[in-house]
């Protein structure tokens, strides 16, 4: 009896521990992108050729996000309209473009986030504080892959890992996320950074 008593306890710690082991469900940590409408923080961007880089990260679902790279970088790369902007402030030349389509980012962009969605997931697995989420587009895998970090209690988005359709890995890694703030239409313009960027060629 009490080697029974004994064991109780440490058969409560083995339930608790693979409690905290089942990764965040797939339908919540869907309802918490839906909700996530506008956020920024700062981040660390790590390159697929290990070179890192960071800045400050600003979010508006549905559709558009914001990178401004800290110096010595002086790039900005902007999601908008359909569109992927990447602006180079050291060259000056006009954006290089490219359907948002045809990236992975677009996953978490779109109005509404489905991740229970028939072989969208390909990962979902808890992993030390984090739950990991891997997504592709089920029409176009070829486009590429992205994994996506959540921690629990409550959720929220920590890091991404986007694996490109050429192959290249490029992480980021989110500091403290603000959210529900508001932001205006410029920000996220594609044709007003544009302009800005020919004014100050000319």
């Amino acid at each position: 009896m009490k080697r029974l008593i004994f064991l109780a306890p440490l058969f409560l710690l083995a339930l608790a521990a693979a409690a905290r082991a089942a990764p965040i469900p797939l339908a919540e940590i869907s309802r918490y992108l839906n909700g996530l409408t506008s956020a920024e923080a700062p981040f660390e961007q790590i390159n697929s050729d290990g070179t890192t880089s960071h800045g400050r990260l600003y979010i508006r679902r549905p559709g558009r996000m914001r990178f401004e790279y800290a110096p010595p970088d002086q790039a900005l790369v902007l999601a908008s309209g359909g569109q992927v902007a990447v602006f180079d402030g050291k060259t000056g030349q006009p954006p290089e473009q490219y359907p948002l389509a045809r990236t992975p980012l677009n996953l978490i962009l779109a109005r509404n986030i489905d991740l229970t969605r028939a072989r969208m997931v390909t990962g979902h697995a808890e992993s030390g504080e984090f739950t990991i989420v891997t997504a592709r587009d089920p029409d176009h895998p070829e486009y590429g892959s992205l994994q996506l970090a959540f921690s629990a209690g409550p959720v929220t988005l920590r890091q991404w890992r986007v694996t490109d359709e050429a192959g290249g890995v490029t992480t980021v890694i989110l500091g403290p996320l603000e959210t529900g703030k508001s932001y205006p239409p410029s920000l996220f313009s594609i044709t007003a950074e544009a302009n800005k960027s020919k004014r100050r060629r000319d």
